[in-house]
């Protein structure tokens, strides 16, 4: 027997080479996190502790005989994990089972056996895509009645002269009052976003942040002495300007520690920061995040720079705060830079709009 034929082998018993199965140690030998968390559901459904045991024994038996392949007991567990009553599940997982041919057979057949999930109600939203070349995509939910007139209203101004839809886009944003308006001779009523100057201002390493709290920050020269933060700018970058101060290794230097909620101040300095949500390949600007606390406000977590990130609403709810119970990865402060980390405990840059207040002055 040849290496190739005993491999395909021990495919065909997977309730086999599963019976001890490790998470952990088939991730270390590089295995794709899908295909373990597929080992893993198999082996918790036909070899971990349960009160179902006779249907479990009777499912092992029934997968070994007929020589159910991984790939075989993943189609059905699949198909079935909509299934909330377990008794339901069993019997439908022992029906499945008695089914033979290919793998695309077993699926066939499974979806015209098990009950079809019930779809949730479709609910109002919009939402904005990723940029891609200069191009952002836009979808949106609505009443079968509103979204009916909307579409009537772009489609009157169609011409033969070109695609549809390009000119239904030109039509909305000229409703939207984002373009002229050639039929109405209107001009844009809209504005555009306004971009805020601000000036990011580089400490020096020999400036060291004695006290952060209140409004204002105190720094600490070589020479001894001691100046505040606005005296600092007043003195070296003039007093008409908005200016925020970033230290190489602490980041934004202003500090407060007062309140549950991050101040207007300290939003800015956050998103100053960073330009996107922290999470990798986030797409959301750091405008339209959220002022996240890195350690939990009800873990004790303060309310100053060193402790803030901006998230986008979405990672601001799946970051795991628990440091005990890490699934989905977290934010970490790695010298004044707010980076996601991964539950193993490596951090991931986002590099989708890498131009925030740190790596603009002090580089990567």
């Amino acid at each position: 027997m040849n290496q190739f034929t005993a491999m395909l082998g021990a495919l065909k018993a997977p309730l086999d080479f599963l019976e001890h199965f490790d998470a952990q140690e088939a991730l270390d030998a590089g295995l794709d996190r899908s295909t373990v968390k597929q080992w893993e559901t198999i082996h918790n459904v036909y070899l971990a502790p349960t009160k179902w045991t006779r249907q479990q024994r009777h499912a092992a038996h029934a997968a070994r005989s007929a020589e159910f392949t991984a790939d075989k007991l993943w189609a059905i567990e699949s198909r079935i994990k909509h299934i909330t009553d377990e008794r339901e599940k069993w019997q439908l997982r022992l029906k499945l089972l008695g089914i033979r041919g290919r793998c695309d057979t077993l699926k066939r057949k499974a979806a015209e056996i098990v009950p079809e999930k019930e779809k949730p109600k479709p609910k109002k939203t919009m939402g904005f895509g990723k940029t891609r070349d200069g191009m952002r995509p836009l979808t949106a939910m609505g009443t079968e009645k509103d979204m009916a007139a909307l579409e009537y209203a772009l489609r009157k101004r169609i011409s033969s002269d070109g695609p549809a839809g390009p000119q239904m886009l030109e039509t909305l944003m000229a409703m939207l009052g984002l373009r002229p308006d050639a039929e109405t001779e209107t001009t844009p009523s809209v504005a555009p976003a306004v971009p805020r100057p601000l000036v990011l201002i580089p400490l020096p390493d020999y400036l060291d942040i004695i006290n952060g709290d209140g409004d204002e920050t105190i720094l600490g020269l070589s020479d001894g002495t001691t100046i505040t933060g606005a005296d600092y700018l007043a003195k070296y970058h003039g007093p008409d300007l908005e200016v925020a101060m970033f230290h190489p290794q602490e980041g934004a230097v202003n500090l407060y520690r007062t309140s549950r909620f991050a101040n207007k101040k300290q939003r800015d300095l956050a998103r100053a920061s960073l330009s996107t949500c922290p999470v990798p390949d986030c797409r959301h600007a750091s405008d339209n995040c959220e002022v996240h606390h890195i350690t939990a406000w009800s873990r004790g977590g303060q309310t100053n720079m060193s402790n803030l990130a901006p998230l986008c609403r979405y990672h601001n709810r799946t970051n795991d705060d628990d440091p005990r119970n890490r699934h989905r990865g977290s934010i970490v402060n790695i010298r004044g830079r707010p980076v996601w980390q991964s539950p193993r405990g490596f951090t991931v840059d986002n590099k989708v709009h890498p131009f925030g207040a740190m790596t603009l002055l002090f580089g990567d």
